[in-house]
């Protein structure tokens, strides 16, 4: 039996130390010049990264959208770089599906099966028919969206579920899907915050004890990594948080050197993970 997102997220963090994880999210118009001229140039554009920054990651997460978004060569390109990444290093999908009945089982299928990921991002509202099929594979995990890094995430996640932007938590739609998730092992089930969320970090976590926080966000969209060990790590010695980063680190340089600069800030940000867990 192949070895679970948890077990493998944690003998990692072991190994390395490593809280980084490196988003995948190959923007067509953006990719290099260098490796349009490749067959498939999302491919080759990944094979570089991942060569360049594996020895930094504790994870990596492909977006699905920038795959589809190439048609069938992207979704070769995202089977070629799963084959790539090194077995140590579990990756996770950010797919953001949550559907019922036999439409999540072929998400899950086709996902943990034939794709062979070990982690997906789930959509949780439609509650537990969206989990029953994870639940049926042994080696499944999936982060539910908790709480986003994006600005309108304040639409519906961090306002009470009254409607009134006044209230607080505990009665947040974030507070209930932190509520509906202690039904699940934190072995199968993780969450999303993002680190942009900067006032309802520390709380969720005290309602996620012993839960992997996925915290996007630190980077590019503004997120402060100080606040996020401050507030989001779990213990000293077993933080239980991946910090995302993408375009940060992918798109470091748009030249030739693209895979050589995001080495250097796949170590910054790791050798500033380490520092600042000291």
């Amino acid at each position: 039996m192949s070895k679970s997102f948890w077990s493998k997220y944690q003998q990692r963090y072991t190994d390395t130390k490593s809280l980084l994880c490196v988003g995948l999210d190959p923007e067509f118009y953006r990719l290099p010049e260098c490796v349009l001229k490749a067959e498939n140039p999302i491919w080759e554009f990944n094979r570089q990264i991942i060569d360049a920054t594996h020895e930094y990651a504790c994870a990596y997460k492909p977006n699905l959208a920038f795959y589809l978004a190439d048609g069938m060569r992207g979704l070769e390109a995202l089977y070629l770089t799963m084959e790539h990444i090194p077995q140590e290093i579990p990756v996770i999908l950010d797919c953001k599906v949550g559907d019922i009945g036999n439409t999540m089982q072929a998400y899950v299928h086709a996902f943990f099966e034939n794709m062979a990921v070990d982690a997906i991002t789930l959509n949780p509202l439609m509650g537990a028919d969206v989990m029953q099929p994870l639940m049926n594979l042994d080696s499944s995990f999936a982060f539910a969206l908790c709480l986003t890094s994006n600005p309108s995430a304040k639409d519906f996640l961090n306002i009470g579920v009254s409607g009134d932007r006044r209230d607080t938590y505990p009665s947040s739609l974030a507070a209930k899907i932190a509520a509906w998730m202690q039904a699940y092992s934190p072995e199968k089930l993780g969450a999303v915050v993002g680190a942009t969320q900067r006032t309802e970090l520390k709380h969720l976590r005290s309602l996620l004890p012993g839960r992997i926080l996925l915290i996007p966000g630190v980077g590019a969209q503004g997120g402060d990594l100080d606040a996020v060990f401050r507030d989001a790590i779990d213990t000293p010695e077993q933080p239980n948080i991946l910090i995302n980063s993408s375009r940060g680190i992918i798109f470091a340089s748009e030249d030739a050197s693209f895979a050589r600069e995001a080495a250097k800030e796949a170590k910054k940000l790791t050798d500033s993970c380490r520092n600042a867990g000291q």
